[in-house]
C-alpha cells in the first residue's frame, strides 16, 4: 500500500543555506517526509542524485495588463503562467493595476477575476496605486493589506502613474501603518524628460538613444529620495530592477542608516547591455526596457551584487510585448524611441539564465541560486516557508534540474505569447528537467503538462518594521516626538 501520494527518490537537494540527499515524501501537495529509503508512493520519480530545488517565484511581472504607453501586455494569466511553468517557476506575483478614478478594491477584484480559475501555478498580487486618495489609503487599504495583497508597487515616473512626493510619503505612511511593504520604479521623471527632449530636439531618434535618455544618475537620484522617504514613514522597502552598479552603494548607505531596504535586478542586466539596443531598423526596440541595460561592463558590478549577497531578488520583470502595433509600437512604427513600449519578456528564461551563467559558471554557488530565485521572495513577500523551500510542511514545489542539458534559447521554443525574445540564440547549460507543484507534475524541459486552472491565490502575510530605529527615528524621539506615521 502506498504511503505517498509521490515519492522523489535520489533527490540532491539545496535550499538557501543546507545541501543534503534524501528521497522526499509527498502528500496532499504538501512534503510529508525527508529521509533515507523511506516507503512507496503511489507514484515514483528517480531523481537520478540530480539537483532537486525548491520551484521558483518570479515577483515581478505584468501579465494582463494595459501599460501606460498604450500598448498592450500579451500575456494572459493562462500564457504567462505556463510559460513560468516551463522555466521552473511554480508561483508568480503579478501585479493588479489601479487606474486614476478607480477604487483601490475595484483593482483588487478585477484581477481575482482575470487570475481565478485561469493560472497554471500559485499567485499573490502587488498592488500598483496610481490615485491614493485619503479615502483609499484609510478606507479601501487596510481590507486590502488584510485580505493577503500585502505590496504595493509606486512610480516616480511615467504620467499616468506617477506619484508626487506628498501623495509617495503618504502612501508610504499607511503602508507602514498597515503592515505592507512598498517597491517602488525609481527613476527622475523630470530628469527623463529633459534629456528625451535634448535628444528628440537633435534628431536622435533610433532605440539605441533610449538608454541616453536615462542615464543612471537619474536611477540614482530616485533611489536617493526614495530610501530618504522609507526612513522617513518607516517602511519596508523594495528598489526594483536595480540596473546599474553605481545605485549599489546608494542602497548599502541606506541599510547602513538602519532603513529595511530591500533590492532587485533581472536579467536584461546580466545578459544584455546597450549595443542591444544599437540594431538595424527597429531591432534594437527588443531590448527596450526600463530603467534600460547599461553599458558593456556594467553587468560585472551586477554580477559582484548578485555573488556577495547585495541582491536580494533576481525577477524577470516579464512585460511581454508583441512586437507590432498591439505592443511595442501602439502609436505607429515611424516614431521615436519614446513612443515606444519598454519593456521586454522573460519569465521563462528567467531562471535558465541564472542557473547557466551563475551556477555553471562558477559565479554564484547554488545556495545563493535558490536564495535569490525562490527562497528571499518567499519571505520578502510573505509566502514562507510555505514557498521558497524544502522542508517538512512547505508545498511540494519542486524543479528537478538536468545541470547537463545544453539549450539555444528560441522564442519558437517559448510558451509566452510574444513574437520574440531579446535572448535568441543565448546558449544555456542547466534547465528544469521536471517542475512540480504541489506534488503534481507540472512541466517536462520545455512541455508543459499540467492543468491550465491547477493555480491558487496565495495571502500574503503582513510585514513587520525593522527593529533597529533610523537615525530620523532618533532624532524624533529626542525631541519628544513619537513617529509620526505609527
Amino acid at each position: 500500500m502506498s504511503q505517498f501520494d509521490l515519492v522523489i527518490r535520489g533527490a540532491r537537494c539545496a535550499t538557501a543555506s543546507d545541501i543534503f540527499v534524501a528521497d522526499i515524501g509527498i502528500v496532499d501537495g504538501r512534503i510529508h517526509t525527508l529521509g533515507q529509503s523511506i516507503g512507496p508512493g503511489r507514484r515514483e520519480i528517480d531523481a537520478g542524485g540530480r539537483w532537486v530545488l525548491p520551484g521558483g517565484v518570479d515577483s515581478h511581472l505584468h501579465v494582463d495588463q494595459r501599460q501606460t504607453s498604450g500598448g498592450l501586455t500579451a500575456d494572459t494569466f493562462t500564457t504567462g503562467s505556463i510559460a513560468g511553468a516551463c522555466g521552473g517557476t511554480t508561483t508568480m506575483i503579478p501585479f493588479a493595476t489601479q487606474n486614476r478614478g478607480q477604487s483601490l478594491r475595484w483593482a483588487i477584484e478585477e484581477y481575482h477575476e482575470r487570475a481565478g480559475g485561469k493560472t497554471a501555478i500559485d499567485y499573490n498580487f502587488h498592488l500598483i496605486i496610481a490615485d491614493p486618495t485619503t479615502a483609499a489609503l484609510r478606507e479601501e487599504l487596510p481590507g486590502i493589506i488584510a485580505g493577503g495583497c500585502t505590496s504595493l508597487k509606486f512610480f516616480t515616473v511615467y504620467d499616468d502613474v506617477m506619484l508626487k512626493d506628498h501623495q509617495l510619503l503618504n502612501a508610504m505612511a499607511a503602508a507602514s501603518r498597515e503592515g505592507a511593504m512598498v517597491m517602488v520604479h525609481c527613476e527622475n521623471a523630470a530628469g527623463v524628460a529633459w534629456m528625451t527632449e535634448q535628444l528628440l530636439e537633435r534628431n536622435l531618434h533610433a532605440p539605441k538613444y533610449h538608454p541616453a535618455a536615462r542615464p543612471a544618475i537619474i536611477e540614482q537620484e530616485a533611489i536617493y529620495r526614495m530610501t530618504a522617504f522609507a526612513e522617513l514613514t518607516g517602511v519596508p522597502l523594495m528598489v526594483v530592477h536595480v540596473s546599474a552598479g553605481d545605485s549599489i552603494g546608494l542602497i548599502e548607505s541606506a541599510r547602513r542608516r538602519g532603513v529595511q531596504v530591500y533590492a532587485e535586478t533581472c536579467p536584461q542586466y546580466i545578459a544584455l547591455d546597450s549595443t542591444n539596443l544599437d540594431r538595424p531598423g527597429l531591432e534594437g526596440a527588443k531590448a527596450q526596457c526600463s530603467p534600460p541595460p547599461r553599458w558593456p561592463g556594467n553587468e560585472a558590478a551586477i554580477w559582484e551584487g548578485l555573488e556577495n549577497g547585495f541582491f536580494d531578488v533576481f525577477s524577470s520583470d516579464h512585460s511581454p510585448y508583441r512586437f507590432d502595433s498591439s505592443g511595442k509600437f501602439p502609436h505607429g512604427s515611424d516614431v521615436p524611441f519614446n513612443r515606444i513600449s519598454s519593456g521586454v519578456p522573460g519569465v521563462e528564461t528567467r531562471s535558465p539564465i541564472l542557473f547557466s551563467e551563475g551556477v555553471v559558471k562558477g559565479r554564484i554557488d547554488i545556495n545563493r541560486f535558490v536564495a535569490l530565485n525562490s527562497t528571499n521572495a518567499a519571505k520578502i513577500y510573505g509566502l514562507y516557508p510555505r514557498k521558497g523551500t524544502i522542508a517538512i510542511g512547505s508545498d511540494a514545489d519542486l524543479c528537478i534540474w538536468d545541470d547537463q542539458y545544453e539549450t539555444t534559447i528560441a522564442n519558437s521554443r517559448l510558451h509566452h505569447a510574444v513574437d520574440y525574445t531579446p535572448y535568441e540564440g543565448m546558449l544555456i547549460k542547466g534547465w528544469p528537467a521536471m517542475t512540480i507543484l504541489r506534488g503534481e507534475v507540472i512541466a517536462e524541459y520545455h512541455s508543459f503538462c499540467g492543468r491550465t486552472d491547477a493555480g491558487q491565490f496565495l495571502p500574503a502575510e503582513k510585514r513587520s518594521r525593522a527593529k533597529t530605529p533610523t537615525p530620523t527615528e532618533v532624532e524624533l524621539s529626542n525631541l519628544g516626538v513619537s513617529p509620526l506615521y505609527g
